[in-house]
């Protein structure tokens, strides 16, 4: 057996083995423009992507194939961990993955009356948390095919992943019509560079998902939401011994998922917390950010957010920030 991680493909010359080596994402399809050509007429030309978190754990999402990717008989509908042995299934070719020494440790506590076993979280670390949202996905999902909807939503899940690792991070959750992304700070703050980074990864998923919408008859353009909010949170893995994601969990997060609400009930695209707009203004992104107050669903009191439209965010980066 290959000791990384790889894919099986057993043909009848014998098995061809498909390493999942030197870099941290593979597309799978009949395109020569894949990593991974499988030329089965029942795969689509972009069909499925592998993603690898730092974690050492895989990650299967279905681009919006026509014909679906299974995984041990199942169809995958979101993005799915991969298991060592798991069987996998992309139009009329089957595959076997593994990854038989992943990187990562897993420190579990025994629940009480339970034979499973809760992963835990044990690493505090100072984060920014980005979560974006289609909006309106739920009339969209009521006029569209289920057919262009599935290509449409893989195609943006994949743009997305890709500029944001290219922006030092990488997709922590795919939810439905939305993404998750975490970037990782030293516990003395944020640098300019690195809030930089991620204005950057917001604006070029702005004009990805603008590029996406040009290119399919929707009844109306795709918009996206997104809230950012920095702070600490316990991160590591979480979930059953048998399904664990590796992931950021606290308050910190929370309020990125309200923030980008509340962006709706304020006329804005992006909304941020206190905390990454005092990074922000040291870049000298103040005139592009206003201030409000708003209530935040899960919380008691009033809370401060400050947002701009994408238009203004433009503007600030094409300035080139504060020198």
């Amino acid at each position: 057996m290959q000791p990384n991680p790889h894919l099986v493909l057993r043909t009848e010359g014998g098995n061809r083995y498909l390493p999942l080596c030197g870099s941290n994402c593979w597309t799978i399809g009949r395109s020569d423009d894949n990593n991974f050509v499988l030329t089965d007429r029942w795969i689509s030309r972009n069909h499925a992507m592998l993603q690898q978190m730092e974690t050492g754990e895989f990650y299967l999402i279905d681009l919006g194939s026509r014909n679906g990717s299974f995984v041990n008989g199942r169809r995958v509908s979101i993005p799915v961990t991969l298991r060592n042995g798991d069987r996998v299934i992309f139009g009329q070719t089957e595959l076997e993955f593994y990854n038989p020494t992943p990187s990562y440790r897993i420190d579990r506590v025994q629940e009480a009356d339970s034979e499973d076993f809760t992963a835990t979280l044990t690493v505090r670390s100072l984060i920014s948390v980005m979560v974006m949202d289609i909006r309106d996905f739920t009339v969209l999902t009521r006029q569209l095919d289920e057919t262009l909807l599935s290509e449409v939503i893989g195609s943006w899940f994949r743009s997305s992943g890709q500029i944001i690792r290219e922006h030092g991070s990488w997709v922590d959750k795919y939810i439905g019509d939305a993404i998750m992304a975490v970037w990782f700070h030293k516990p003395n703050g944020v640098s300019s560079e690195e809030m930089m980074r991620i204005c950057q990864a917001l604006s070029k998923l702005h004009k990805a998902t603008d590029e996406l919408s040009s290119r399919y008859p929707l009844p109306f353009p795709l918009r996206v939401g997104a809230g950012i909010n920095t702070g600490y949170a316990m991160v590591g893995n979480s979930g059953s011994s048998d399904r664990s994601d590796y992931t950021a969990l606290g308050d910190t997060v929370n309020a990125a998922f309200r923030l980008e609400s509340c962006t709706k009930q304020i006329g804005k695209d992006i909304a941020v917390g206190e905390t990454t707009y005092k990074y922000l203004k040291e870049l000298g992104a103040e005139s592009a950010f206003e201030q409000y107050t708003v209530d935040l669903k899960g919380y008691d009191t009033p809370s401060v957010t400050y947002a701009a439209t994408y238009a203004d965010l433009n503007t600030f980066l094409q300035a080139g920030g504060k020198k």
